[in-house]
């Protein structure tokens, strides 16, 4: 696959403190939460299928941050936005903030670069839906990548 940026929306169904490794516990609240990164390594991404594995149990190892939600058994991936080519992952993760005026939840997934986080959350899935989707499609806007709804699962 190619690599690109992408944005994994998942819902938590109840309250989870949930251990993320070296970054420790956090209380999430039930609700949405769109995670963001990026595949540029080999399989590009792909690493949205493990991923989509992690969260269907599947397959237990923990590389990334959201691997923790993932392997919750609260959540659900509930569905993966691609941009493909694009290397805008803190931009996007941005975007996204931007839009829902919501805080991120903790230096999460935003460990190899200065962005505070790139796992923002929202109570309500349409409002965090559309703005991944916004962020992607701007993204695809400014550079002339495939911003693409990749699935719902």
């Amino acid at each position: 696959m190619p690599p690109g940026t992408y944005t994994l929306l998942v819902e938590l169904a109840e309250p989870a403190t949930i251990e993320f490794g070296a970054r420790g516990e956090h209380d999430l609240d039930a609700g949405w939460y769109a995670y963001t990164g990026s595949a540029f390594g080999p399989g590009g991404l792909s690493r949205v299928e493990r991923h989509r594995d992690v969260a269907a149990g599947r397959n237990d190892a923990r590389h990334w941050h959201v691997d923790y939600l993932l392997g919750h058994p609260d959540t659900r991936l509930a569905e993966a936005v691609t941009s493909e080519h694009a290397d805008a992952e803190c931009t996007v993760a941005r975007r996204i903030r931007a839009a829902t005026g919501v805080d991120g939840v903790g230096a999460l997934g935003a460990s190899d670069c200065d962005c505070e986080t790139h796992l923002a959350s929202a109570s309500k899935r349409e409002r965090l839906a559309a703005a991944v989707r916004a962020a992607h499609v701007a993204n695809a806007d400014a550079d002339g990548s495939d911003g693409q709804d990749d699935s719902s699962v």
